[in-house]
């Protein structure tokens, strides 16, 4: 009889990555135990015989769940310490401070789909409705390893049906954290802007109200969207005015694919991204004539659209006349996307008639991800839900901090020759989102345990926030501070993403402040990882 110690690394928790090691392991007659690691990774313990611990670990490589991605397997003989049975042992703070990361949120899978809508099950109509292949993880998640205690749904304590399922290996929701049904779970509920409660059910009530020709703010996985009817052109017309955008297009949400293709043109590679784990919003060519509201996008060609991506928005179509809502951020211009309840009430009042709000907390905010396809290529205009905090390998390695300009702002941590980028953070010119990007910081920081920094990286303008906040975290925590001019980090950006060693790339970014202290924009720039010349 042989027995290792594994290390496993990659996306390992929260995937249902333990639940599958428990069963390859039973499959092979091994004994041992499995567990989830501070560092997000984890560990086995396996006992048996030589040739059955071979094939579980050609199944633990080649066989994993579909969210999962094992990296990294570190495998050492140890003394058999005469293990009666396979288990899943508590988490443990441990860990070898190795390259494993949460997931990002996931949308919500076919299987409970079905489900939703099955009136036989628990879980018949429950916006909450998860498994470990689908659900929110990284907008809950407050510290590894990723446990129920360590999340915002450590307030909802599971009743004994969502136990047995957590606890059952052959449930599809074993050791699902966010598992809940209606009797443990999180709820929604009604209220006008005055905060007074509307009776009844709420989730056929606001479909009600938005088909009727209301503004209402609904509360999701990653932050509070404002949502109206958008076949109404004088709806939409209402919240451009209250939301003061004359201009930037809304996003739009539509019921299913085939209502999307009755307004917009969908390539193959669209129609992929649309359908994929990630529901992100794609940039689509408007059909010709547009069916479809002018104001939605004025005076262009594309048009934002979303597939729902949680229970919510399934639930909402299921009763809405409506099949397509503009479902855009709920914040004024400039500032952060609103996530609190208590918030809601304060910063939207203006802006909607009725607001739909859940008690689950929204720990980390994450804006939809955008996309658009060039030449049948994508190209992410908004990193964010669905893809964050998954890290872009890089081809050099550092621990460091790169803060991000002022505008459209995004912050990157640098670990083991991978960047760590953040959700999107937005103008830091105001001070709500700087605070909201200084948490966003601190949260990252806990997540990848980083301790120590070797560089902190901001732009070359100083008087941009972002500069002023490297510099204090710098000289606070005694770290070599390094400024780059804003279009040099473009071209560099790209270098990097593609892999090349030189470039010559075109800048058409805008205004930058320049090396040369003026005000620089429209550069043709040639790069290498030791030289750039403009």
């Amino acid at each position: 009889m042989k027995a290792y110690h594994i290390h496993v690394e990659g996306i390992v928790q929260g995937v249902g990555f333990r639940p599958f090691v428990y069963r390859i392991a039973h499959e092979h007659n091994l004994r041992g135990y499995v567990k989830n690691l501070g560092d997000a990774g984890v560990e086995i313990v396996i006992e048996g015989e030589e040739s059955d611990i071979e094939a579980f670990l050609h199944d633990l490589k080649h066989k994993a769940p579909p969210l999962a991605k094992v990296e990294k397997i570190r495998k050492k003989e140890m003394i058999p310490q005469g293990f009666d049975s396979f288990y899943i042992e508590k988490s443990s703070q441990g860990g070898s401070r190795g390259d494993s990361i949460i997931p990002p949120d996931v949308s919500i899978c076919e299987d409970c789909v079905k489900e939703l809508f099955d009136p036989s099950n628990k879980r018949y109509m429950y916006p909450f409705i998860v498994c470990t292949n689908c659900g929110p993880r990284f907008t809950i998640i407050e510290d590894l390893p990723y446990d129920r205690i360590n999340t915002t749904m450590r307030e909802f304590e599971m009743c004994e049906f969502c136990e047995s399922e957590y606890k059952d290996p052959l449930n599809r929701r074993y050791h699902a954290e966010p598992v809940c049904c209606p009797v443990c779970g999180p709820s929604y509920r009604l209220y006008t802007k005055e905060g007074e409660e509307i009776i009844g059910d709420p989730i056929k009530k606001t479909a009600e109200l938005i088909d009727k020709g209301y503004i209402v703010a609904i509360k999701g996985i990653g932050g509070i969207h404002i949502a109206c009817d958008a076949t109404k052109e004088d709806v939409v017309e209402e919240l451009r005015k209250r939301i003061l955008r004359p201009q930037q297009p809304f996003a739009l949400m539509a019921k299913d694919l085939e209502t999307i293709e009755s307004f917009a043109v969908i390539s193959k590679a669209e129609k992929e991204e649309l359908l994929s784990y990630r529901k992100p919003i794609v940039a689509l060519h408007k059909k010709e004539p547009f069916p479809l509201p002018e104001a939605l996008a004025p005076g262009l060609h594309t048009i934002g659209v979303m597939l729902p991506y949680s229970g919510i928005h399934h639930l909402l179509f299921h009763h809405s006349k409506s099949p397509v809502y503009v479902m855009t951020s709920a914040n004024y211009p400039g500032l952060p996307m609103v996530k609190d309840n208590d918030k809601a009430f304060k910063e939207l009042k203006d802006l909607v008639d009725y607001l739909l709000l859940h008690n689950r907390k929204i720990l980390n905010r994450a804006d939809d991800s955008v996309i658009r396809f060039v030449d049948g290529s994508r190209a992410i205009i908004r990193r964010s839900r669905g893809f964050v905090p998954l890290p872009i390998d890089m081809p050099f390695e550092f621990t460091g901090l790169a803060v991000g300009a002022e505008l459209l702002n995004a912050f990157g941590f640098a670990k083991n020759g991978r960047i760590y980028s953040s959700q999107y953070i937005g103008n830091t010119s105001k001070v709500e989102v700087l605070e909201f990007m200084r948490e966003a910081i601190a949260h990252f920081r806990k997540i990848l345990r980083i301790k120590n920094l070797d560089l902190i990286i901001s732009d070359l303008h100083p008087l941009y926030n972002t500069t002023k906040l490297a510099m204090e975290m710098a000289e606070n925590e005694g770290v070599e501070f390094l400024q780059v001019q804003h279009h040099y980090s473009h071209i560099a950006s790209v270098m990097a993403e593609n892999k090349l060693d030189e470039i010559i790339g075109i800048a058409v970014d805008g205004v930058g402040y320049g090396v040369d202290d003026n005000t620089w924009g429209g550069e043709v720039i040639y790069m290498s990882y030791e030289d750039v010349e403009r």
